[in-house]
């Protein structure tokens, strides 16, 4: 089998993955798991979930081992709130499965967890993820963990007692467990949150014992029920519903139910035989699903926990509410609207998973976008860290082959400027795009394309219309009129200088040239603090007679955009 020659924190994790593989099950596929939750919109922190054992399984098919990655969607879990924007109406569905409550209105889908797990699995395709999906639903009410269904109920009393050691928050001198890492605000606190299940009843004993085990009520679909009677025999379980309803019902035969989550996940550990998978801060603390579920595991079911690291918070900078449904955190969905799957990939790819970062939806996104356009030129140079190397590669492709790329990849920055004073039309878009560099003209749109779409997606959906750029129809003639010497020859200056500096580089020599020149300077001297106050004042004129405000788009960008003809009307003195 071939070895990485990569040193970050993948390849360490792929080295760990494969040992432990081979000490549990030699010879046999890797399996690395991750659980999602379609109880709302699938956040960018609960991709953390999935791109970490996707990126250390996709390293160990690259040394050509064989590596399945289990996306359980937990799409049995109880529908537990109605979200902002929904009906309150949908209140009457609490308690039942997600996958039995209606989707939002107007979706196309069959129900609540198909309509959010579709755009997840969706972007999960886009950004060249390979996993292999189970329903929790289809698993449940087909029988297949039905003999573990049993077991967990003849085990239910060892069950009890290990859950019983965590169970301290009521008993007197409890000390609260410390909080493993402080979210910085709501929003984080919901992206961080792994499966939806992570807050379920563990099945606390009650006056007829202790069960693990919780079915769905046959009359009103809801999980408001309480075991009162089980035979380990018969298997016959008898419970009743807040709704009135009581039954018995033999286990053995018994299809809506399903265990309780602190035991329902090291279940199916043992019995898919998962070897890596990380858990979100949720899970991480003392009594959590996650430390239970080792115990679980190991001395009722047999099986062993997956190793796998606690994964931190992933923040959001700067998001502009898309829709009262999908409130304040954004859904990987939402980013492939503003950005290309390499770079989403590369955010996550080179960082740790227990290192928090920020995905930027406002101007920080075209930081970000010179970051990985200044990593690539390195790449192609040679001169990257070996880590940073790494990440572009695991962003950039996987075992399988490359993800889709845009052929000229123009600077976001520019693109964005580009549209903005477009406002998205492509024969304008097209000859500004031309004009930036003459000696290798863009010929078509779709050079630059996906990342031009993705640019305009950002300026129509992130940001204010009071900060969109809107060049002047007519010239301020007004402040035209009360320009001193100074300004006028600045203008002057500009004007003569358009058509022998037509280019983006030309016009960005030309803007900060002038008022070099005025200070009887060399185009090309080192700026002076008086100088760059001199070039401040005069960028900050352009802005005010072009855009009417005092900042706006890079100017070279912006003057190639309005054109020389308009430009000359502008600011003709």
């Amino acid at each position: 089998m071939a070895q990485s020659t990569e040193t970050d924190w993948v390849s360490r994790f792929a080295d760990e993955v494969i040992a432990e593989a081979e000490r549990r099950a030699p010879g046999k596929p890797v399996v690395v798991a991750s659980g999602l939750s379609p109880s709302g919109p699938i956040h960018l922190g609960n991709l953390r979930e999935v791109m970490t054992p996707h990126l250390v399984a996709d390293e160990i098919r690259r040394r050509g081992r064989e590596c399945v990655h289990i996306l359980s969607w937990d799409d049995y879990d109880r529908y537990r709130k109605v979200p902002a924007g929904i009906d309150p109406s949908w209140s009457e569905h609490i308690g039942k499965p997600l996958t039995s409550v209606p989707a939002p209105p107007g979706s196309p889908y069959p129900n609540w967890a198909e309509h959010f797990k579709a755009p997840m699995a969706e972007a999960l395709r886009e950004m060249g993820i390979e996993f292999h999906p189970i329903s929790q639903t289809e698993m449940y009410t087909s029988g297949a963990y039905r003999e573990q269904i049993l077991h967990a109920m003849r085990h239910r009393r060892e069950i009890d007692a290990v859950l019983d050691r965590y169970r301290t928050k009521d008993k007197p001198g409890a000390k609260k467990p410390k909080q493993q890492q402080k979210p910085v605000d709501e929003a984080e606190l919901a992206a961080a949150e792994g499966s939806g299940a992570a807050a379920e009843d563990d099945g606390s004993a009650g006056a007829a014992g202790y069960y693990p085990y919780k079915p769905y009520c046959s009359v009103c679909d809801r999980d408001v029920t309480t075991v009162t009677s089980y035979d380990d025999e018969t298997t016959e379980l008898a419970y009743t519903c807040a709704c009135g309803h009581g039954e018995t019902v033999r286990l053995s035969e018994h299809n809506r139910g399903k265990l309780v989550w602190k035991v329902d996940w090291p279940m199916r550990w043992a019995y898919e035989g998962v070897v890596f998978e990380p858990s979100g801060v949720d899970h991480s603390s003392p009594g959590s699903s996650y430390v239970v579920g080792g115990q679980i595991v190991r001395e009722v079911f047999g099986g062993e926990q997956p190793i796998g690291p606690m994964y931190a918070f992933v923040g959001i900078s700067g998001m502009a509410k898309m829709s009262s449904s999908k409130g304040g955190v954004p859904t990987p969905a939402d980013a492939l609207e503003i950005m290309e799957a390499p770079l989403l990939r590369w955010l996550y790819a080179r960082r740790r998973p227990n290192q928090s970062f920020k995905i930027a939806f406002d101007q920080e996104i075209q930081r970000t976008y010179d970051e990985w356009d200044a990593l690539e030129r390195k790449i192609t140079e040679g001169t990257a860290q070996p880590a940073d190397a790494a990440a572009y590669r695991r962003a950039t492709r996987t075992a399988t082959g490359e993800l889709p790329s845009t052929p000229r990849p123009l600077p976001y920055r520019t693109l964005a400027s580009v549209v903005d004073i477009t406002t998205g039309h492509d024969e304008q878009t097209l000859r500004i795009l031309g004009e930036l560099d003459p000696d290798n003209p863009v010929k078509s749109l779709e050079e630059t394309r996906p990342r031009l779409d993705k640019a305009e997606r950002w300026i129509t959906t992130q940001v204010p219309a009071d900060q969109r750029t809107r060049v002047r129809d007519e010239p301020d003639t007004e402040r035209l009129a009360a320009l001193g010497d100074t300004g006028r020859e600045s203008l002057r200056l500009l004007l003569d200088g358009l058509d022998d500096h037509w280019s983006l580089d030309g016009l960005t020599t030309l803007v900060y040239g002038v008022p070099k020149i005025q200070a009887g300077l060399s185009p090309e001297a080192k700026p002076t603090p008086e100088l760059k106050v001199a070039q401040r004042s005069f960028f900050a004129l352009l802005y005010t007679l072009l855009v009417g405000r005092d900042t706006g788009p890079r100017l070279p960008t912006l003057l190639l955009a309005v054109g020389a003809d308009r430009v000359r009307k502008l600011l003709a003195v």
